[in-house]
């Protein structure tokens, strides 16, 4: 049973799904979603162009575009052009953006931290083992 894919890819979708809930709760009652800390996370390398923005995020462009509006209008996000192409319209970070999601980086880390602290040696050593195929799994 544990080497069927079908019931381990269950398992994981359950997990993660409850992984992704706790670290939403550290960033409950801030003033943005968590979605729209994952678009600033999205722009932490550089700017981005707006479709690529809706396609790692899985919305439309129209989704993006209104997410873009929002966090624009709260100054944490500028637009422009591309450099090779003017008529492609990109979005950046502002330093405002960038202070506002390493705030609720560092809020999530302390919270996940204490919650990892909980856990004994060897779960943490287990959770380090896994986190190469975890990866693996995100990227793939």
């Amino acid at each position: 049973m544990r080497d069927d894919p079908t019931h381990l890819a269950e398992q994981v979708a359950v997990e993660l799904r409850h992984l992704v809930y706790l670290l939403r709760r550290y960033s409950a009652g801030q003033p943005l979603t968590s979605q729209q800390y994952g678009v600033l996370g999205s722009l932490e390398h550089g700017p981005r162009r707006m479709t690529a923005l809706a396609e790692e995020h899985a919305v439309q462009l129209p989704t993006m575009t209104v997410q873009i509006n929002r966090l624009e209008d709260a100054g944490l996000v500028a637009r422009g052009t591309d450099p090779s192409d003017a008529r492609v319209r990109t979005v950046e970070l502002t330093a405002e953006g960038r202070e506002r999601l390493q705030n609720v980086r560092r809020t999530r880390i302390a919270n996940l931290t204490r919650e990892l602290a909980a856990l004994t040696e060897e779960e943490r050593a287990t959770l380090a083992a896994a986190l190469p195929v975890l990866a693996k799994l995100g990227r793939s």
